[in-house]
């Protein structure tokens, strides 16, 4: 090995000490922003960041298939402390792994990062009131001690995909392709291909195949809400241009903040109105094409599933050129040439692309144990969207599905931060939230996708009163965020009343 690979691989994986303040589990976007919030909020506090791959950046590292982009507005998905400077309010996924490193290394952040380091296991421990984690290093198995955990490490396998078993797969001639493993050396040009699915991933894969020269099928069981919107913000650039760039980029994240829960909440209010109109919209673009009113038409309502962005209405001018097309159909099984549909129809192709949806995964997949015992995430409510019933000094990040997944990531980091200085300026040892009666049980998240519905069993639930449950309205959390009650559902411990939890655990879910 050269000495410059040994550099490397010195940065890469630093020695870790045996014990930290807080552990923040995961280096996305989430990760990013809650060192900063850390050394911010809680300057006094040790803190180090654990991420399993050799890369920071997360989602925007992991996926490298054709076009991969934002599926919200960079104003809203940037760090609220790092203006989003770029051109594009859409940004391609290269672009925001550049702002996430630069950020990370702007505030020293990426310092405190050890890489190539997963958390298996987190067992807790009254006595100590410590938290010891096992982790999988390059060096084998170790452990770490630490008074606080933030899971930072997303809702979805970067493992291994969602990838259903359909029939006469091996028969197929050409090459099957997961958006999640996209093969580099992949050349689409002059390739017939077929992209199973209708999500964010579809909707993107399909016109940047399209303009590398293929031959693009979208192929959909259930339709989706598409709406078209311009990738470059005149208002943002006009402010850009007049105001300094922290103080632009906040009027035009509150700004996109607002518009986006409009949508949201016109469309539970009246998703026939609004559903009528995002089908005339899409309708309009395809006009003259072969795609009919069907293959825009969900048999939902909008925001019962995630809304689709189309940046410039990329899709459509795929459409519209020819390259594309959309068959609403299910998929009977592989054959040697293609795929053949329900209604019997062979669709060529020499490779298809199960563009199917994710494996969700809660908390990074890391086994809990509470003074010997292991935690049932599924059997736990949630606090506030973040906090595990009975489970001390430990946060999740979960974000919102209508709208960045920033905009909460930030707001939790906050009031975990608010936590920990809460402990520290009353004297106690660790805290949880604790459960004084069973309450009705709802979804962690509120989407009725089927990658979401696969695994909610698997998820802390919310309850039916507040703060047990979240509403997805980033305007009413950031003002409720400020003026929480820390100690409200809470149970608080000092050292000298230490005790084992399991004795008073709250209520599971009914």
């Amino acid at each position: 090995m050269s000495e410059q690979q040994m550099h490397e691989q010195t940065r890469q994986h630093p020695a870790l000490k045996d014990r930290y303040d807080v552990v923040v589990v995961g280096a996305g976007l989430s990760g990013i922003d809650a060192g900063y919030r850390l050394q911010t909020m809680c300057p006094d506090k040790d803190y180090v960041i654990l991420e399993g791959r050799e890369s920071m950046g997360g989602t925007w590292d992991l996926f490298k298939y054709p076009g991969i982009r934002s599926d919200s507005d960079m104003f809203t998905l940037g760090l609220p402390f790092e203006p989003w400077t770029g051109k594009k309010s859409i940004a391609d996924g290269a672009d925001i792994l550049d702002y996430l490193k630069d950020t990370a290394a702007k505030h020293g952040i990426d310092e405190r990062i050890v890489h190539r380091t997963k958390v298996t296991d987190a067992s807790w421990d009254s006595a100590t009131a410590e938290w010891t984690l096992t982790l999988t290093t390059p060096g084998g198995e170790s452990t770490v001690r630490s008074r606080f955990i933030y899971l930072c490490s997303g809702y979805y396998d970067y493992d291994e995909p969602y990838d259903p078993a359909f029939t006469g797969r091996d028969d197929f001639r050409g090459e099957v392709i997961h958006p999640q493993f996209w093969p580099q050396e992949f050349d689409p040009a002059g390739k017939k291909i077929v992209v199973i699915g209708s999500g964010a991933t579809a909707v993107t894969l399909v016109p940047a195949l399209a303009d590398r020269g293929a031959e693009v099928t979208m192929l959909q069981r259930t339709p989706s809400y598409v709406l078209a919107l311009p990738n470059t913000d005149p208002i943002a650039n006009v402010l850009q241009r007049t105001l300094s760039p922290q103080r632009a980029y906040s009027m035009i994240r509150m700004k996109n903040a607002t518009q986006a829960l409009s949508l949201y909440l016109a469309s539970r209010r009246a998703p026939k109105t609004i559903g009528n109109m995002l089908r005339k919209g899409v309708m309009a673009q395809v006009r003259g094409t072969d795609v009919t009113e069907r293959d825009f038409t969900p048999p939902y309502g909008p925001w019962d599933q995630r809304l689709c962005i189309v940046p410039d209405g990329d899709l459509f001018k795929a459409i519209r050129s020819g390259k594309a097309n959309v068959v609403t159909d299910t998929v009977d099984s592989f054959v040697p040439e293609g795929i053949r549909t329900g209604s019997g129809q062979v669709i060529e192709a020499d490779a298809v692309v199960t563009a199917t949806g994710l494996k969700m995964l809660a908390g990074g997949g890391i086994t809990l144990t509470v003074d010997g015992a292991k935690v049932d995430m599924g059997s736990r409510y949630i606090y506030r969207g973040m906090m595990i019933n009975g489970v001390p000094n430990i946060a999740m990040c979960v974000g919102y599905t209508n709208a960045s997944w920033t905009l909460r990531a930030d707001l939790t980091s906050q009031y975990f931060a608010t936590f920990i200085n809460h402990l520290d300026a009353q004297g106690y040892a660790y805290g949880y939230p604790h459960v004084d009666s069973a309450m009705d049980a709802r979804p962690a998240l509120d989407l009725d996708a089927g990658y979401v519905l696969r695994s909610m069993a698997e998820f802390p639930k919310q309850g039916d009163r507040a703060p047990w449950f979240l509403h997805q309205n980033y305007l009413r959390d950031r003002r409720d965020t400020r003026r929480a009650d820390v100690s409200k559902d809470m149970t608080f411990v000092r050292r000298a009343e230490q005790h084992d939890i399991q004795e008073i655990a709250a209520p599971a879910v009914v």
